[in-house]
């Protein structure tokens, strides 16, 4: 099987995916506003206990934000659970296909009935979709992506051309997260915890000892075009940096420290004694609604 030829049957699948033309084609096109209280037909929106669903073991998402996911259990605890959770038949229970987040935060908001789609989805189709959901959402942190991408090329036969085409990005922004996985555990784990973002795992990916350049961007905070400079040091100076970056100003770490406990979010200040900037790192669009709606005095 060619694996540039994304409309060919992979052995996994038992029909062509319709992935290419959105999540909407596999799952249905259904309104959020759909009446629940309904006759459980395949893909109608109906109501089902939190207790009947479980997540599905091969969920790509690993990590859920605390703060975020309470976030939005005040949300649906106000508002309800506005778009419903996609799920197949499993023995006398359910399994989540799409939408383990709300699932998790209607728990928090002791709700004991949710909106859901039952569909009856095999084996790879739900792989599949719970892959490029997240993906498409923006849900993943950079290893969690680059892993599903590798999992959709792996399980499913696409190639990167293709891959970029069913999940809405750049071939380019492909081939560069699936290069990340090249990288010591070590330095995947920081960019799982944020402490390192995709940017400054790029710089170091293919400099001498990468690891020891990680904890030395972390430890002095440093940017990633600080990072690309050490990196580039390191590769001319036989893996060792010619020169130590310049100590920070403690009193600028210390306000970094401050400024990150209040927001729940990580600072970086960059401060040339005259001027600077702020900026305030986020991993979902939920953190950054967060982010406007405290600079905007909103409620939260």
């Amino acid at each position: 099987m060619s694996a540039a030829d994304p409309d060919k049957k992979s052995p996994l699948k038992k029909k062509p995916s319709g992935l290419g033309r959105g999540l909407s084609a596999l799952m249905g096109d259904v309104e959020q506003e759909a009446p629940v209280n309904v006759a459980p037909d395949d893909g109608a929106v109906q109501l089902l206990p939190v207790s009947k669903l479980a997540p599905h073991p091969d969920q790509p998402r690993r990590h859920f934000d605390e703060e975020a996911l309470g976030e939005l259990a005040r949300s649906i605890e106000a508002r309800g659970v506005i778009q419903p959770i996609v799920v197949r038949p499993q023995g006398s229970a359910y399994q989540i296909v799409a939408g383990e987040r709300r699932w998790r935060a209607a728990q928090i908001a002791h709700l004991h009935q949710v909106p859901v789609i039952v569909r009856d989805f095999d084996d790879a189709e739900t792989l599949e979709i719970a892959l490029v959901e997240n993906i498409q959402r923006e849900d993943l942190n950079a290893m969690e992506e680059a892993e599903a991408y590798k999992r959709l090329i792996d399980d499913f036969g696409h190639s990167q051309a293709a891959l970029a085409r069913l999940v809405h990005k750049s071939r380019s922004h492909v081939a560069n997260l699936l290069r990340l996985l090249d990288l010591p555990k070590r330095v995947r784990d920081l960019v799982v915890d944020g402490r390192l973002d995709m940017g400054h795992a790029r710089a170091i990916i293919s400099a001498p000892d990468p690891e020891s350049l990680a904890l030395t961007i972390v430890s002095r905070g440093l940017s990633v075009r600080e990072a690309e400079d050490l990196a580039r040091r390191a590769k001319s100076g036989g893996g060792k940096p010619s020169a130590a970056p310049k100590e920070r100003d403690p009193d600028i770490v210390a306000l970094e420290k401050q400024l990150g406990e209040a927001v729940g979010l990580a600072v970086k200040i960059d401060f040339s004694g005259k001027a600077g900037n702020v900026t305030v790192g986020f991993s979902s669009l939920d953190q950054l609604d967060m982010i406007c709606q405290r600079l905007s005095g909103e409620k939260i």
